[in-house]
């Protein structure tokens, strides 16, 4: 298997199509990437800004340029000597009418060669989520009409511009009869006759009669685990591997599917052994892949993570914990929060699951001849349990559920009996044997209930943690991001020595990413918001500032004021991580081009956090207040608040560059395959999508990629050129010596003198090679101090090189400089050209 060295993440869509991306292709060479990392590239809905609602996926999207447009990428890269990873989508399809299988569906029913492709319960009409009221209302109003499909010509429900094709026995022989139906009484007689009924939207979380993506009734699931559907889906990927167009595959969602491991086996001896597979998982606290799955790990959302260790001062956590209070009030603690936000979803948006769920439990337990348990206590016990999940899934199967599966699940239950929520112990008691695969004789509908458990867990914390309680607790932002803690541990180097020696052993082939087109905010923004820890005092003490100076901007509703002061400590903080490092306060067009993005991420940012204002039921009057008190922030007339922001922003803002380049460096270096996402090569200050999904400046990206001396004046550190000309020196290097950075030990190093807390450090070793990073940490009391340069802080510093590290001569790979450090390194030394080095042995 070739593993990749590096991968670069390109957004196809919004103007990214197969020939923009071949001419790229050059500029990646010189980066030093060595695979593209396309995001889906299969047809999808007209309006696809993703490529995740797939309509079709053998089919190369037009709007990309096509089948001869991806031939025509696939052999610049094949030139210039790149492979390619696709991202694909094996989990759900786009329930539109656009997809052809959904459409038969539609419009046969039960009938359709393609009934089984998606997980629908038939034991009623298939539902459509997709009125803007009750099919009632709907149809009173005269909005549902009967027209002929502008497509087909054959009859249709017309709802505006969508056409549901009707069953042809509802129809065959009286079409012109059925054409002439005007009245709502005909209208709903015929629709009566389909084997699909209109609902409103409203309705999907109760009443869908189909699995969806998370809460995307747009978005059906698909069964992959029925040989005939995963062929029939995979067809065109499995013969672009087979013809050696693409070299990896990134499984798009892997928990949503009925059963991950018998999925990846399949797709493993279909692909061959030599083919790279990385899977989309969030990882929890301690939690790893399963061993037996043939792939060689997650996309590395686990990675970030982990790299709050290194940036985030774990000795204030406590201090800034408090500062938040000192603000916001008296807020909930995360634990609470996320119990809060999991039983809302599992009482409202994820009513329909929770409810097919019970009714099974029900029915099985009635099966088993014993002692009833009322609905109330099974209900109950099912919802503590869901709520109680501290991983994505466990991955039982029709065989049972694996050793380590059963340990979590008696662990969770133990958790759930003990805790103060205890439900009733027969129904709790129950529920653990149908999940551990042991109730009875583990029935088909028994393992039914084990899967879609299974299958609603994950949604269920995600929606939970991710998209809601990152969105109400705002601690401190650079901390909620994808594959977070609700409350981590406080930060600690020596953790994030250790989950790199254990990534080193487990995944050392995973990708590394810090930017992807999911993360909450761009790399480069969580760098410089990490800093906040340093200072929570100094920042609480700003922020209780800024309220003051724009306390008339603060609207009073009957229900609060707005924004609150939780939200007032968010938007300032988020403000922060996205301000632009060129940006003056008297710049008024580069100010509303901010407002702009910094607008499209508020309303987002209230949405999700469903506390006042939700996506169903958006508050007008709230939301308002809101974006009119960030506008007022960054209008040009409030110069005072503008300019004191910005300056009490500047050390913040050199300490977060300084941040980007170790967090840059750290990627590059530590066990694993760094991922570029677009554009982050240099600075990427980016929001929550859309905005992370915007296109970069791909001309100046390339024009800027200079050879020779690493540049490293205060501008390039502004610019991002200093970062990309990093990236760039670090892929190269890893692709002339693949195996170090593939296989080399990771011996964590432990500087020693007065600056020791400011170092992270490393080597990667093997028999003949060396590779050693030093880099700062915690460096934002050097620029809250003054401007003298960091080189000059490091005189009484040493690195103590150990055992075969040292006595070695090193060359810095940024200068040529040559080093015989024998047992002790000063780190001044090393830090003379540039307040950072990576260290080859000669």
């Amino acid at each position: 298997m070739t593993i990749p060295t590096s991968t670069y993440r390109l957004q196809f869509r919004n103007g990214m199509t197969f020939d923009r991306a071949a001419g790229l292709v050059p500029y990646l060479q010189r980066l030093g990437i060595s695979h593209l990392y396309a995001s889906p590239v299969f047809s999808a809905t007209n309006s696809s800004t993703h490529g995740y609602d797939v309509t079709d996926a053998n089919e190369f999207d037009p709007v990309l340029g096509g089948r001869e447009g991806f031939l025509r990428m696939s052999d610049a890269l094949r030139e210039h000597g790149l492979g390619l990873i696709l991202d694909i989508v094996p989990n759900h399809m786009a329930a539109s009418l656009e997809n052809p299988w959904w459409r038969d569906v539609v419009e046969h029913g039960q009938e359709s060669r393609y009934a089984r492709y998606f997980d629908i319960d038939w034991s009623r009409r298939l539902t459509l989520p997709f009125l803007g009221d009750t099919f009632e209302e709907v149809l009173a109003r005269g909005e549902l009409l009967v027209k002929a499909d502008p497509r087909t010509g054959k009859p249709a429900i017309a709802y505006y511009e969508s056409f549901y094709p009707l069953t042809p026995s509802s129809y065959e022989g009286r079409e012109r009869e059925v054409l002439e139906a005007t009245r709502p009484d005909q209208i709903a007689a015929l629709h009566d006759r389909q084997p699909w009924r209109l609902m409103s939207w409203r309705d999907a979380p109760r009443e869908l009669s189909y699995r969806r993506f998370f809460e995307i009734t747009g978005l059906v699931g698909l069964r992959v685990e029925d040989p005939h559907v995963f062929d029939a889906a995979h067809r065109t990927v499995l013969d672009l591997v087979r013809e050696g167009r693409v070299d990896g595959l990134r499984i798009d969602h892997v928990d949503g599917l009925a059963d991950p491991k018998g999925y990846l086996d399949r797709l493993r001896a279909a692909v061959g052994p030599d083919t790279y597979i990385v899977i989309e998982k969030i990882l929890g606290e301690g939690e790893q892949i399963p061993q037996d799955w043939p792939v060689s790990g997650t996309t590395g959302y686990e990675f970030i993570t982990a790299l709050g260790n290194v940036f985030v001062d774990g000795s204030t956590h406590e201090a800034l914990t408090a500062a938040y209070r000192s603000v916001a009030g008296d807020v909930a603690t995360p634990e609470d929060e996320l119990r809060d936000a999991k039983l809302s979803m599992a009482n409202n948006n994820f009513e329909g699951e929770v409810a097919t769920l019970l009714k099974l439990a029900l029915r099985l337990h009635e099966a088993e001849d014993v002692t009833a348990i009322p609905s109330e206590a099974m209900h109950e016990a099912l919802r503590e349990l869901l709520v109680a999940f501290p991983v994505y899934r466990t991955y039982g199967t029709t065989d049972g559920m694996p050793a380590e599966g059963k340990a979590l699940l008696d662990r969770i239950v133990g958790d759930v009996r003990g805790g103060s929520h205890a439900p009733d112990d027969q129904a709790l008691t129950f529920l653990h044997r149908l999940l551990a695969g042991t109730a009875g004789d583990d029935s088909d509908e028994a393992r039914l209930f084990r899967t879609r458990f299974q299958q609603l867990t994950g949604p269920l914390m995600a929606k939970s943690l991710e998209d809601t309680l990152f969105f109400r607790n705002h601690r401190l932002l650079a901390l909620n991001e994808v594959g977070s803690e609700a409350d981590p541990y406080p930060a600690s180097l020596a953790r994030f020595h250790q989950e790199m020696k254990a990534r080193l052993q487990h995944q050392p082939d995973a990708l590394s990413g810090t930017s992807t087109h999911d993360t909450k905010r761009g790399e480069d923004a969580r760098a410089r918001l990490y800093a906040i820890s340093e200072a929570p005092d100094h920042w609480a003490e700003s922020v209780n500032r800024w309220c003051e100076m724009n306390r008339a901007a603060v609207k009073a509703l009957p229900d609060g004021p707005a924004p609150e002061p939780a939200t007032e400590w968010m938007l300032y903080q988020a403000l922060a991580g996205v301000w632009p490092t060129d940006l003056a306060p008297d710049d008024a067009d580069g100010l509303k081009a901010l407002e702009e993005r910094f607008l499209q991420y508020l309303e987002k940012a209230l949405r999700e956090a469903k506390q006042r204002t939700t996506w169903g039921d958006p508050d007008e009057a709230y939301e308002g207040a809101v974006r009119a008190y960030a506008s007022h922030l960054l209008s040009s007339k409030n110069r005072s608040f503008l300019e004191d922001f910005r300056a009490t922003l500047e050390p913040f803002v050199r300490a977060g560059l300084v941040n980007g380049i170790t967090q840059t460096l750290t990627k590059l270096v530590a066990p694993g395959v760094p991922d570029i996402y677009q554009g982050s090569e240099r600075l990427d200050l980016s929001l929550v999508d859309p905005d992370n999904r915007r296109e970069p400046d791909f001309d100046t990206l390339t024009t800027g990629l200079a050879e020779g001396r690493l540049p490293t004046e205060e501008e390039d550190w502004r610019s991002g050129r200093l970062k990309q000309q990093i990236v760039r020196r670090v892929l190269n290097l890893r692709r002339n010596h693949p195996l170090l950075f593939r296989t080399g030990d990771y011996l964590p190093l432990a500087p020693e003198g007065k600056r020791a807390e400011h170092l992270v450090s490393f080597a990667r070793q093997t028999e003949d090679k060396s590779l050693i990073l030093i880099a700062p940490r915690l460096v934002l009391g050097a620029f809250r101090q003054g401007d003298r340069p960091l080189s000059d802080r490091w005189q009484e510093t040493l690195l103590p090189l150990p055992g075969s590290v040292g006595g070695r001569a090193y060359r810095d790979v940024f200068t040529g400089r040559r080093f015989d450090p024998a047992e002790r390194l000063p780190v001044a030394w090393a830090f003379v050209d540039h307040p950072f080095a990576l260290l080859l042995s000669a």
